[in-house]
């Protein structure tokens, strides 16, 4: 017996990964979990080798260090910075919406961000999606984003998912990222579905 609903989602569910594959020259660094200490140095992200270190000097072509032990900030090495919320042109990264652009038309900078219910602030006990500009190791500019788990206070936070585009000068859309727990919650549902309609 044909299910044309179930054949509808099969069919949806193919076009999204042919699209995610036609989009390759995107790098996901996907549940990376990196803990930021609350420490002067917090820690530094090289996103091409997928690796962390404690110290700038211990890890060659870092792209990010998240830090502060008694704020949240960014420190950027030469020629990349944090995206600051569109039509903010100080300050350091903004807390941004998925759909924001990530180019060479956004204002890029570093330090300390700021919590709060204003559009662009940083909110406690949820994801933050934040944009950067980075350097790579083809010295071209590259443009990416991730997304933080900020918890009760600004010194609970872990990046648990980042991404770039690997073409030089390529803007990159901030896309929605699910939690875990909705993904598998949608899954059980339309498993539910499917068996009640038998």
């Amino acid at each position: 017996m044909r299910n044309a609903r179930l054949e509808k989602h099969i069919a949806a569910a193919a076009a999204v990964a042919v699209a995610a594959s036609a989009n390759a020259a995107v790098v996901s660094w996907l549940n990376c979990n990196i803990a930021i200490p609350a420490t002067l140095d917090g820690i530094y992200i090289n996103l091409e080798t997928q690796s962390t270190a404690s110290a700038g000097s211990l890890l060659a072509g870092w792209d990010l260090n998240p830090y502060g032990a008694d704020r949240l900030a960014w420190f950027n090495a030469p020629g990349t910075g944090m995206m600051r919320f569109p039509g903010v042109t100080t300050g350091s990264a903004g807390s941004l919406a998925p759909g924001t652009t990530v180019s060479s038309a956004a204002s890029f900078g570093s330090g300390g961000v700021i919590f709060g219910s204003a559009n662009g602030n940083w909110k406690l006990n949820q994801i933050n999606y934040f944009a950067f500009r980075m350097r790579g190791s083809d010295n071209g500019t590259k443009y990416g984003f991730g997304t933080m788990l900020v918890g009760n206070t600004f010194l609970d936070r872990t990046i648990t998912n980042l991404y770039y585009e690997t073409t030089s000068l390529t803007p990159i859309v901030v896309v929605a990222i699910p939690a875990p727990g909705a993904l598998a919650l949608l899954g059980v549902a339309g498993l539910a579905g499917i068996r009640r309609r038998r």
